[in-house]
């Protein structure tokens, strides 16, 4: 296998991708063209094609690198099925990235920030065991409601805020 060659289909890939978050900022998927994403991120589109079969594989592309970057913030808890509910992690992850997370829920327009480990069991125990799956739905959809609003805002506040938020807003609703 040529080295110099998968290094450079990694940059090109990275510099597609970056393309990608800096001309979603301005336009949706749809008004995308191969051309102009070349020419952001200057490449051919030779190495467009080579890459990716066509913008919404690309834009896959860059979901999956999202969540594969969140993945690792808390893959230790994964993997051991623990969790110490440390959002801080991801809320400055996301303050130190917004125009990737803008891109994300810009492309994932109905659908929840769903890589975000919930515990089960702790929520077993809090609810008795009832409706959990409710909880979890009403928990995910009102972090993603946050999250896109603390995007929209531009990070405003600082992650240890809008970490309170959520706890504040988590703790009214179990009475904990």
């Amino acid at each position: 296998m040529n080295k110099p060659n998968n290094r450079r289909r990694r940059e090109s890939r990275r510099r597609l991708e970056a393309a990608l978050v800096k001309l979603m900022q301005e336009h949706e998927l749809s008004e995308l063209r191969v051309t102009e994403l070349c020419r952001e991120a200057g490449v051919n589109r030779t190495t467009f094609y080579a890459n990716y079969i066509d913008i919404f594989d690309l834009a896959e592309s860059v979901q999956k690198t999202l969540e594969e970057e969140v993945l690792g913030l808390y893959r230790e808890e994964i993997e051991q099925r623990h969790g110490d509910h440390d959002f801080l992690r991801l809320f400055r992850h996301i303050k130190e990235n917004p125009l990737f997370y803008k891109t994300y829920f810009k492309l994932n327009t109905g659908r929840p920030f769903h890589f975000v480990f919930y515990d089960d069991e702790l929520a077993a125990r809090r609810f008795g065991g009832r409706h959990i799956e409710y909880h979890i739905e009403f928990f995910r959809n009102g972090l993603n409601a946050v999250l896109r609003k603390w995007l929209e805002n531009d990070c405003r506040e600082t992650p240890e805020e809008i970490f309170s938020v959520i706890r504040e807003e988590y703790l009214a609703v179990t009475g904990d």
